[in-house]
């Protein structure tokens, strides 16, 4: 026996997460009315279809600003997306502001981690592999991997936990937005300015 799916079933996923109306629908009756299942399932669909959308071109978007502590510490941002529309909509917004705050608390010094210099790579690989001196040799590779992962989630925007969230990082952050508003979005740059640093 199928369970009926009301509107108002609906509409209340459709306000958690922002999805179509018929995604929705669909997604419940997949669930068979189980709120949460759905939910799972369009968070899954949205983010297969955010790596579809990553190839896009996203020329548009907003340079947003963010200053803390009294003005102690300031950051700049460009975030892009695909049309004017998205950039003015009030999430594309909230995320850009967001990202500002992350960026003014985590001090991150790259947007990802392909950005980093192979220098930097190379010598925190060195100091991990110094570290472990003495340690059988299958135990090295996995210890140093996990080091070198606890740097890109020191340095990198994107790799980094997100301060309002810490079960998700930043990059899961900008998925959930591009699943959600149906662009290409993209952290462009970003400059951090900290007084007498």
């Amino acid at each position: 026996m199928s369970t009926v799916i009301t509107a108002s079933l609906v509409n209340t996923l459709r306000e958690k997460t922002g999805a179509g109306m018929m995604d929705c629908k669909k997604a419940l009756v997949e669930a068979n009315g189980n709120l949460e299942e759905a939910e799972t399932i369009l968070r899954k669909k949205g983010a297969a279809s955010a790596v579809k959308k990553a190839d896009r071109a996203a020329n548009q978007g907003l340079i947003e600003s963010y200053i803390h502590l009294g003005g102690k510490i300031g950051v700049l941002i460009e975030v892009n997306c695909e049309t004017d529309f998205v950039a003015k909509t009030e999430d594309f917004k909230e995320l850009c502001r967001d990202l500002c705050m992350q960026i003014a608390a985590a001090s991150p010094l790259y947007v990802s981690r392909d950005l980093v210099p192979e220098a930097d790579v190379a010598k925190e690989r060195e100091i991990a592999v110094s570290q472990v001196a003495g340690k059988p040799p299958a135990a090295v590779q996995k210890i140093v991997e996990g080091k070198l992962e606890k740097f890109y989630q020191t340095i990198c925007l994107l790799d980094q936990p997100f301060v309002k969230s810490s079960d998700i990082t930043v990059k899961d952050l900008l998925i959930q937005k591009i699943a959600k508003l149906g662009e290409n979005m993209v952290v462009r740059r970003f400059v951090r300015f900290q007084l007498g640093a």
